[in-house]
């Protein structure tokens, strides 16, 4: 049985796929900062599901994350590094604030670097030896939204950190990858429906997709033998105003 850790697995898009990887077989670890929403989705996996409370932007708490892992499952297959926070949209650039700014690298930027090195450690030693490391990148790697730095400049250091993870980690049979997700249906974009500041002034509505479809993709990824990578996938609704933006 494979053994996939999820970060952000308490709800949106963390939580479908670790449905997903659940519903698939595998023993699936949940990592998140709400206790009580880990355990309701881990009790919709079953008995290979482990919620382990987590706060990515402290290294001594994804240590002790992926030890749970190993001392449950025996080793670690796929990490999903999901979990991800931005500064409020409505706040200008030059009106952020420095832990408004510290807090969203803290968590995208730092946290993901730590559970990447930890889940180096454990996949470089393991047998079968290697493993997949996926990360939660974003369109906003490609392109800003209006007031977004803090975002947007910790999704550009995420695919620099899927590069470098994805050149280091050849040596261990580790493959590190990125899914640039746009507009999944989740909680978060439901305020998508009534309307998105555009890069032009207006604001307007924008079309969402199922968040089944990121389950889905990231599942794929997933299934690929060690020797393939699906290094950089974008999935996104159809209609949004990616294309051509602006």
């Amino acid at each position: 049985m494979k053994v996939a850790v999820v970060t952000g697995a308490g709800s949106g898009i963390g939580k479908a796929v670790a449905q997903a990887f659940g519903h698939d077989g595998y023993a699936v670890v949940l990592a998140g900062r709400r206790a009580d929403a880990l355990e309701a989705v881990a009790r919709s996996i079953g008995a290979k599901a482990l919620a382990v409370p987590t706060d990515v932007s402290d290294p001594a708490s994804v240590a002790k994350l992926f030890a749970a892992a190993t001392a449950k499952f025996g080793r670690v297959d796929v990490v999903f590094n999901n979990a991800g926070t931005g500064a409020p949209g409505t706040i200008l650039l030059e009106d952020l604030t420095i832990e408004q700014w510290q807090n969203v690298v803290n968590v995208n930027l730092s946290g993901v670097f730590y559970c990447m090195q930890e889940a180096f450690r454990i996949m470089k030693t393991q047998t079968p030896r290697g493993g997949r490391i996926i990360y939660n990148g974003s369109i906003s790697a490609h392109a800003p939204r209006p007031n977004s730095a803090p975002y947007t400049s910790t999704k550009h250091a995420v695919t620099g950190l899927t590069k470098s993870g994805s050149l280091d980690g050849r040596k261990y049979d580790i493959a590190v990858c990125q899914i640039d997700i746009g507009n999944a249906g989740t909680d978060m974009t439901e305020k998508m429906k009534s309307g998105m500041p555009q890069a032009n002034g207006s604001v307007a509505p924008e079309p969402t997709m199922d968040v089944e479809n990121v389950a889905r993709t990231v599942l794929y990824m997933a299934s690929l033998p060690l020797e393939a990578n699906a290094q950089f996938v974008t999935v996104m609704a159809t209609k949004m105003p990616f294309i051509g933006r602006g």
